[in-house]
């Protein structure tokens, strides 16, 4: 796969998230509100009704990377859904800054660092916003 592939993501697409997750929710609480919300349809991957496997996926493999599905049946997954969500939204330029070599690489690593700490960075973040 290039790495100017998600440039080429097809409206709508399907952003599969983690509502339990803090960081989660402050992005899908601004998408909900965003002027191009028809391209996007969110599915929380926590909901009691959500099941993987009729999506052809693994619940800990969502779990663990952020998950989007194209309208032509093409999947992103950890930073590359990240681009394809921000390219199907207008961001094009920021999405293909991105793409460029180093610059790919060094988001793709601190994508990879964030999403193994999440959960511990939503603990944390959790407990520092209650103490105000």
């Amino acid at each position: 796969m290039s790495r100017y592939t998600p440039l080429h993501a097809a409206p709508p697409v399907t952003l599969f998230h983690d509502g339990h997750c803090p960081f989660c929710q402050q992005e899908v609480a601004w998408l909900e509100k965003h002027r191009h919300r028809e391209h996007i349809a969110l599915v929380d991957i926590q909901a009691d009704d959500f099941n993987a496997q009729a999506y052809g996926q693994d619940f800990n493999a969502m779990m663990g990377q952020l998950h989007l599905c194209d309208s032509q049946g093409k999947w992103y997954i950890g930073m590359d859904a990240s681009r394809a969500l921000y390219a199907v939204l207008g961001y094009r330029r920021l999405v293909k800054f991105s793409c460029l070599p180093g610059v790919h690489g060094i988001m793709n690593a601190g994508y990879r660092f964030f999403a193994r700490r999440r959960i511990q960075l939503g603990q944390w973040w959790e407990k520092r916003q209650t103490k105000r």
